[in-house]
């Protein structure tokens, strides 16, 4: 998708709760790019303007692996915090 459509998406699976800037999404897929975790392409919007289109690689994808796994670890490790008794704390 498009580097637009990234940060409407985005918005649009979080419920509107995270709202990217322009003004960080686009140096953040620079630096993905250059990491090689994902690839762009030059191409024509819906709207018939040029756009850049953003796909994970296959490397992007083992990363996006770890770090849903470390996400996953830390939002547990959060929740246990938040539900201990106040004689565990």
């Amino acid at each position: 998708m498009h580097g637009y459509g990234v940060l409407l998406r985005i918005q649009q699976i979080s419920g509107g709760a995270i709202l990217v800037q322009q003004g960080a999404l686009y140096p953040a897929l620079y630096r993905l790019e250059q990491r090689g975790l994902i690839a762009g392409r030059w191409g024509t919007s819906t709207n018939n303007r040029r756009a850049r289109f953003y796909e994970l690689t296959p490397l992007g994808r083992s990363q996006l692996e770890v770090e849903q796994r470390t996400w996953q670890h830390l939002a547990d490790a959060i929740g246990r915090a938040l539900l201990a008794t106040p004689q565990e704390i």
